[in-house]
């Protein structure tokens, strides 16, 4: 394959995944100037990594993914921890694809303040199981076992399920 066949492979693949590049760093940026920089470090960071992409080993969304949250992730941990997530809002669904919600929703608000204060590692899970990923998929996606995929989803949903039941006891 030439190189020019090379690169046009990459940003065919790219851009019929550019989505998962998008909700990566719409769930881990700060701001919409943050969110852009995060789409081109991940977007250089594949293409940095393309020549070592084997399609017989993954699919390329599961390879997009593992980078793509391996930098997100990266990011996340060089902001200074007092500043570093924007409580996810109705602009960040729109920035990551999602329709936005015509009326307000409380629960949908809520989950939506939960996920933010989830760190790094718990938010790429929710974002993968969101998705509809295979414990398998995520397990390969982030290096962890399907075991630990499956413990870390079912202590997330309880707290999760802990926090909806008291905000719905509180009225809060």
């Amino acid at each position: 394959m030439t190189t020019r066949e090379h690169q046009q492979r990459f940003e065919s693949l790219l851009r019929e995944h550019r989505r998962i590049v998008f909700k990566v760093a719409g769930l881990y940026s700060r701001s919409a100037a943050d969110r852009e920089d995060l789409v081109q470090e991940i977007s250089a960071q594949l293409w940095r990594s393309f020549d070592r992409y084997d399609e017989t080993r993954a699919k390329f969304s599961t390879w997009l993914y593992r980078i793509a949250l391996n930098v997100a992730i990266a990011q996340a941990r060089r902001w200074p921890a007092m500043d570093r997530h924007e409580p996810l809002s109705s602009h960040h669904l729109d920035s990551i694809g999602s329709e936005p919600v015509a009326e307000p929703d409380e629960r949908l608000e809520a989950l939506h303040a939960f996920i933010g204060q989830l760190d790094a590692l718990n938010r790429a899970l929710i974002l993968l199981y969101l998705e509809d990923r295979s414990y398998a998929e995520m397990a390969e996606i982030l290096g962890i076992s399907e075991t630990n995929v499956a413990t870390k989803i079912s202590r997330i949903k309880q707290k999760l399920r802990g926090r909806m039941t008291a905000a719905e006891t509180t009225g809060a």
